[in-house]
Parts: structure tokens; C-alpha cells; sequence
């Protein structure tokens, strides 16, 4: 199954700082048929303002994944963790037994990044976070980003406390590519840019698509497109 979720349909709000649209069910915004998906629970479209950003704020148990499109996002905790994470990169926070932390556009020009939440396989782990710079793949290759999986520990992925794994890469116009999806998995995708084909699905810019029962996807991209895909256990 192939669940299209058309940006235009996504929920949003917007104030002076922040344009932010929700794939799923989040602050004031709820739809019951969109309260996450599996594991996966916030997929948060963002743009923030030049200068401005998340003042100081909690989280607790929850492994929060940021995805930079556009600018970069500066992170501070109250680990004492501070560092900069710019466009085509991931930084990964473990909320765990609890963390305050904040993100602030500090370019002269607007930040733009998802946001996305992933609940951990247990609570209470140790609270941190974590950014690395990845090389940008120019054979149009998605690159495991960020995993939680049992086969993919000790590789290049920022480590999740989570059995989900989030990919990222961008496909030249024309390019097909193909990924196998186990029959106890699921995967959310997003074109942070550009359009593509899944199994003969066409997704638009920033739509989302709900991925289940699926055994190959077959994406092809109908110009150059920016990928981000969470796979979770179903």
C-alpha cells in the first residue's frame, strides 16, 4: 500500500519566526487518521527566520532526527553540547531521561529542515546528541544517515536508539533506483525537492508517502530530487 499525503493537505501554522507544516498530528494541530506511523511519530516541514529559531525547551524519551535542506540550524543543550549542522547534513538527539535544548537560525537567510521524532526501543537510555558532516554521494545513492538497526551498528550512521533508520540522497533527472522493504518494516518518504515515481505513485515536492506491504519500491525521478526516507518496524 501507497498512501499519498499531498503537502497541500498537511497541517500548518505559521507566526512571525516559524512556517512549519505536520505530517502527522502535532501541538494544536490533530488528525486521528495521522497520529504517527509506527514508531514514527512528528515529521515536522520547517522554515525559520534568519536570526531567530527554538528558544531553550525540554524533551524526554523521544530520538529526535534533524534534517538541515537550507541554511544551517546552531544547537545548544544543557549537556553542553553546542555545534552547527548545515544543509545535506543530520543531527540526532537522544532525549532519554530528559534535555534541554535549543535551535537558532543564526544566517542571514532562512533555514529550512525536517524535523522528525522516532520513539526509542526503551526509556530512561542517557540523554545526547550528535551531528557529522556526510560526503554528498554524486552516483545518486541513498546513504544510510542516521540507524538504530542491529546491522548497521558500527557503520558510518549517526546511532539511534530506535530500530529505524533514516536514508538520504539526491537522483539525477531520469535516474531509477530501487529499495527492498522486509514485510515486518514500513517507510515514510519525502522529496525535500523535485518529483519522483514510487511503484507508479507520482509525489510532488514535500508530499509524503506511507509505505506498507510494499516488498520493492521502485522510485524513479522525473528531474534532479532531493530523497529523505524513515523506515521503523510496523
Amino acid at each position: 500500500m501507497i498512501e499519498l499525503r499531498p503537502f497541500s493537505s498537511l497541517g500548518h501554522f505559521a507566526n512571525d519566526w516559524l512556517d512549519t507544516h505536520h505530517h502527522f498530528s502535532f501541538s494544536s494541530y490533530h488528525d486521528p487518521a495521522r497520529d504517527g506511523f509506527g514508531r514514527l511519530l512528528v515529521w515536522n516541514d520547517d522554515t525559520i527566520g534568519p536570526g531567530t529559531g527554538f528558544d531553550p525547551h525540554p524533551h524526554r524519551d523521544m530520538e529526535i532526527i534533524t534534517y538541515v535542506r537550507q541554511g544551517a540550524i546552531t544547537h545548544r543543550d544543557s549537556l553542553g553540547n553546542e555545534g552547527r549542522t548545515e544543509a545535506g547534513d543530520v543531527q540526532v538527539m537522544h532525549a532519554g531521561t530528559g534535555i534541554v535544548h535549543a535551535e537558532y537560525n543564526r544566517d542571514a537567510g532562512p533555514c529550512t529542515l525536517f524535523q522528525i521524532w522516532i520513539l526509542p526501543d526503551r526509556r530512561g537510555v542517557a540523554p545526547g546528541w550528535q551531528a557529522r558532516v556526510f560526503p554528498k554521494s554524486s552516483d545518486g545513492s541513498l546513504e544510510i544517515f542516521a540507524s538504530g538497526r542491529p546491522g548497521d551498528a558500527g557503520g558510518d550512521a549517526l546511532p539511534l536508539h530506535a530500530d529505524a533508520a533514516l536514508f538520504a540522497g539526491t537522483l539525477r533527472a531520469g535516474q531509477t533506483i530501487t529499495q527492498t522493504l522486509a514485510a515486518d518494516r514500513a517507510a515514510y518518504l519525502v522529496p525535500a525537492r523535485g518529483s519522483v515515481t514510487v511503484n507508479g505513485v507520482v509525489v510532488g515536492p514535500r508530499d509524503g508517502v506511507a509505505i506498507v506491504d510494499e516488498p520493492t519500491l521502485t522510485i524513479v525521478a522525473e528531474g534532479e530530487a532531493e530523497l529523505v526516507i524513515v523506515e521503523v518496524g510496523r
